[in-house]
Formats: structure tokens, C-alpha cells, sequence
């Protein structure tokens, strides 16, 4: 154990080297999404400055421009999606990405209410908005079936939707919009799909979830991810040894509480 240990901190300590000598002044340019996985995002790249790799963030607001940031080679690499959506981009917009590790964070998604306090206040006809992304829709969809509000074609799994719903006793309407307008629309709907990036970022409390999402799947690990090409690059792979690091780790436990790592050393 203690000859492997060695081994792993020799080879993490080769890939900063490398990363500092063969880049120096040449900074890694990370596209991030705004909220706290561009906050976690910062704090890497500050334990990663004092190690001598300088990390360029950008945070955006458009997920569509996080990838053709990447693709384009205008950064080289993000972090704000996980496999089930990179797959969905790869294929409806021609690009071929890749996750460039197993570590990463899983960011929950919950149903929240302005107007009630249990889902067992729903209402006939009480309108429900999720994302009208497919897969964060069809996430919401799920959880509304494991709420006991709807039914939906079984066997489905992600690819389900609207059309998808075989039981709907309350008659709830369905609205979709855009992901970053779900909790916005609390105001207006009884109930809404937020993803908890979302909900951070504007204020709002992970614990008034009426009902969270957790689900331990590897399809939903946010992780890095980066055009072929540039997945073995030294400074890319130092960066996420630095990502791996128990003082990240610490950061999403203590600072992002409802936020699940995933893929980390120990």
C-alpha cells in the first residue's frame, strides 16, 4: 500500500512539473458555468496557482457555449455537464467531446414550492414547470412519477417525456422552460423542477426541496470534458490531479452541502 501511495504522489508530482516547465506562462483556460460549479471551479484553480499552474476560468451562462467554446479551441477544456448530456450535445450539434476523468460532483435536482409546503397540498390542475431540456425534463418528469403525481411509460428512462405521461389523476399542467427560468417561475407555477446549480446561484435554499433528486448514477457525474486531442494534455492532467485533492473534496462537503463528489482519491 504504502509502495503504491508512493507511486501515485511520484507521478502526480511528474505531471505538475511537466504541466509548469512545458507551459509556464501559458495559462489552462477552463469554461465553467456560472454558480457554484464555476466557485468550485475558482477554488481548484487557486490550490493549483500556489502548485505553479496558472488556470484561466470563464464562466458562462449558455451551456451550448461552453461546448463550442471547447470545440472551437477557444479553451481547453470545461466542467459543467455530465455524460448523458455531453452524449445528447455530441450528437444534436456534430461534436465530439470526451470526459477526461472519473472525478467530478453530482449537482441534484428537487422540486420546489412558493405556495405549498407538502406535495400532498397539490391541487387539481395546478401547473408544474420543468426544464424543456430533454434530459433535465425528462429528470423532472421521473421525480414527479416518484412523487406519486404522475405515471409514465415505464422503461423509458431518460428519453422520456411530455408524451410519455400515461396518468395524470391531479390533471396537472405541464410548462416547460428554459432551465435557468424554472425557479424564477415559482412565483407563477405551484411547483417547479430546479436543478440545485440553478437554485444556489439565484438564492435559493437547497432544503426547502419538497422532494431531491439524489440518484447515484454515473450518466449524471459532472466531470471534465475536452476535445480528444487535448485530454492527455500535461497541464489539463495536473490540474484535475490538483481537482482530486481532499482540499476539494472538503470544499464541495462544506461549501456546496447539497452537491455529491464523485470519482475523488479518497
Amino acid at each position: 500500500m504504502i509502495r503504491t501511495l508512493t507511486g501515485v504522489a511520484q507521478a502526480t508530482g511528474l505531471l505538475l512539473a511537466l504541466a509548469t516547465a512545458a507551459f509556464a506562462g501559458e495559462p489552462l483556460k477552463i469554461a465553467t458555468s456560472a454558480g457554484p460549479v464555476g466557485q468550485l471551479v475558482q477554488f481548484a484553480a487557486g490550490l493549483a496557482k500556489s502548485k505553479g499552474i496558472d488556470v484561466k476560468v470563464i464562466e458562462l451562462t449558455d451551456w451550448v457555449a461552453i461546448n463550442e467554446a471547447v470545440y472551437s479551441g477557444d479553451v481547453d477544456a470545461n466542467l459543467f455537464q455530465h455524460g448523458n448530456y455531453l452524449a445528447l450535445q455530441n450528437k444534436q450539434r456534430g461534436l465530439n467531446l470526451v470526459q477526461v476523468d472519473k472525478v467530478g460532483v453530482i449537482a441534484p435536482v428537487g422540486l420546489f414550492s412558493k405556495k405549498i409546503k407538502s406535495l400532498d397540498e397539490i391541487k387539481s390542475g395546478d401547473s408544474v414547470a420543468i426544464p424543456n431540456e430533454p434530459l433535465n425534463g425528462a429528470r423532472g418528469l421521473i421525480l414527479l412519477e416518484r412523487a406519486g403525481l404522475i405515471k409514465l411509460t415505464p422503461g423509458k428512462g431518460f428519453s422520456v417525456s411530455k408524451l410519455d405521461i400515461t396518468d395524470n389523476p391531479k390533471n396537472l399542467k405541464i410548462v416547460e422552460l428554459d432551465p435557468a427560468q424554472t425557479y424564477r417561475s415559482l412565483d407563477d407555477v405551484t411547483l417547479a423542477l430546479v436543478n440545485i446549480t440553478y437554485l444556489i446561484a439565484a438564492g435559493g435554499d437547497p432544503k426547502t426541496a419538497l422532494i431531491v433528486d439524489r440518484t447515484i448514477d454515473d450518466g449524471l457525474v459532472l466531470r471534465f470534458t475536452a476535445k480528444p486531442e487535448k485530454k492527455d494534455d500535461p497541464r489539463l492532467k495536473a490540474f484535475i490531479e490538483v481537482f482530486k485533492s481532499p482540499q476539494v473534496k472538503q470544499f464541495i462537503e462544506e461549501k456546496l452541502p447539497a452537491f455529491i463528489p464523485a470519482g475523488f482519491n479518497s
